[in-house]
């Protein structure tokens, strides 16, 4: 260490380092990390839905907390979730719906930082096999194309069905993925409806190949449809891993602040810039429409509306038989403790 900066050190005594030499004793503001390695399951990556997943992992934030994070992608968010339940994964990114699933099942999982405060969701018909589409009795019989089943698309369409006076078992639920494969499946005719997200919706709306039949990616047609405010993806885990590894979530959380942050400052042709250029669909001007349809469901701040949570359990009691929403505990599925933190770091 040279003379000048010893004594700048003892003149400025501990608690101003960081003022008086850039860089140093930062760290102390930083969580302490119980695991610097940590793996996240999410289902379609390349939606909108998740961007602030790729956002955090393409800006480097998660590294900035010292973290190594590596994302598995699956076909919908109920494969995610499996990775999670079965040990394969730390970190779910995905809906929010799922921790009180599976706390319906006795298993404890809570979200801890927020990535849309709307589904984002579409419910669309095949404009070639429902053309007589007239009420939603016209679905009965018909195939319905979801990420996954048992994904949030799956619950976007048995929410509709059951509003309607209609079951799951009058339709089939078909697995088709998040992108080019569920492009390919409505466009092949091997389904008459699609419940997905965008970029896959506004791609197949701008070449004229499906109609809307309800539609989540803006506040208002949210609350219209669900009665109110629901949260959509997020990051959440097995409350064991927050208890084990409170410091590593708080990492996590920031770096996810940190994009949400991000992208409502960039503009659409910054975020298509940074995305991966697959998540484009081979058609930039889609995505750059996709991000405008959806941009008002992205979070602000990673934080969840509690009126949101109940309108969630609200939403599962009306599609799934026999669910016992006075058995939930809500608090125990979400906490906006590690955002909180992070906003205000």
């Amino acid at each position: 260490m040279s003379l000048s900066r010893r004594h700048l050190l003892k003149a400025a005594g501990l608690s101003g380092l960081a003022t008086v030499w850039p860089g140093i004793g930062l760290a102390q503001n930083a969580p302490k990390l119980e695991k610097t390695d940590v793996s996240i399951a999410v289902g379609g990556k390349g939606l909108v839905y998740y961007l602030p997943l790729t956002i955090a992992e393409q800006k480097g934030f998660f590294k900035e907390e010292g973290l190594n994070v590596k994302v598995a992608d699956f076909a919908g968010g109920s494969k995610a979730l499996q990775a999670v339940v079965g040990g394969s994964a730390d970190v779910c990114s995905g809906a929010f719906e799922h921790t009180i699933n599976l706390q319906s099942k006795k298993q404890y999982f809570r979200a801890f930082v927020l990535q849309g405060r709307a589904p984002m969701i579409v419910l669309a018909g095949n404009k070639k096999t429902l053309a007589g589409y007239k009420s939603p009795a016209d679905l009965k019989g018909k195939k319905i194309g979801v990420t996954a089943p048992g994904s949030s698309t799956n619950m976007l369409v048995s929410f509709f069905l059951a509003q309607h006076g209609l079951k799951d078992s009058d339709v089939s639920i078909i697995g088709v993925g998040g992108g080019a494969g569920a492009v390919s499946a409505l466009r092949a005719g091997q389904i008459d409806a699609l419940s997905n997200l965008d970029p896959v919706i506004s791609l197949l709306d701008g070449t004229g190949d499906i109609f809307t039949i309800a539609d989540t990616r803006t506040l208002k047609d949210t609350q219209t449809i669900f009665g109110g405010p629901m949260p959509a993806g997020c990051l959440y885990t097995a409350q064991k891993y927050i208890d084990e590894n409170p410091g590593t979530v708080q990492a996590l959380t920031n770096a996810m602040v940190k994009a949400d942050k991000w992208i409502q400052t960039a503009g659409a042709e910054e975020i298509m810039k940074t995305v991966p250029k697959n998540y484009l669909l081979g058609n930039p001007d889609v995505y750059k429409l996709a991000l405008t349809k959806s941009f008002e469901g992205l979070s602000p701040d990673g934080r969840i509306d509690p009126k949101g949570a109940e309108t969630s359990l609200k939403a599962l009691s009306v599609y799934i038989a026999g669910f016992k929403a006075d058995e939930i505990d809500l608090s125990k599925c979400w906490t906006n403790d590690f955002s909180d933190k992070a906003n205000n770091a």
